[in-house]
């Protein structure tokens, strides 16, 4: 059975494409050979956990605890998946790390295979702002973290959180309650 080009592209290109970030040409700069078997590549793939990350999620646990900021929650089925809820507050808050976000600051793509990695991290720009645009329609807060904003003297984070959760707890104070 014979492969369209399209299929020899990685699974996040195929995401590029839909997305309509690439062109549809088969010869695109993308398209590499992998070192690794198909079958092999998943399985390195799936071994990549995108939960638990010591330099960002960890980190800002640390940060809450020390804090006593109660009421999080982690893993809430909401859109955009952050890392952690107030469900309470209906604050949402996303720790980014620096090179998988694209910070203005720190992000530099790598030299190798340029084209891919540009690609990739606009993909997820889009998507980050995407899931900010729905939580936000439904009435959440969203508070964005960077990864380098954890390290060192957290604090400006730590304000940045704590702004959001007293907003919303100003908003729930003015809002009326509707009675059943």
């Amino acid at each position: 059975m014979e492969s369209t080009a399209r299929e020899l592209y990685h699974p996040v290109v195929n995401l590029a494409y839909e997305l309509d970030l690439l062109s549809a040409q088969p010869h695109h700069p993308i398209a590499m050979a992998d070192i690794y078997s198909k079958t092999k590549r998943s399985e390195i793939m799936a071994a990549v956990r995108s939960r638990g990350n010591k330099a960002t999620e960890i980190a800002l646990v640390l940060l809450l605890r020390r804090h006593k900021l109660w009421g999080w929650r982690r893993h809430v089925s909401l859109a955009g998946k952050p890392d952690f809820v107030f469900p309470e507050e209906r604050v949402a808050v996303f720790v980014d790390g620096c090179f998988w976000h694209g910070c203005p600051a720190h992000f530099k793509a790598p030299k190798s295979n340029r084209s891919f990695w540009v690609t990739k991290i606009r993909s997820n720009k889009i998507r980050d702002k995407s899931a900010t645009r729905q939580l936000r329609k439904l009435g959440w807060i969203v508070v964005r973290i960077w990864q380098h904003e954890l390290k060192g003297k957290a604090m400006p984070s730590l304000e940045k959180l704590t702004r959001a959760l007293d907003a919303s707890s100003k908003q729930q104070r003015t809002r009326p309650k509707f009675e059943r």
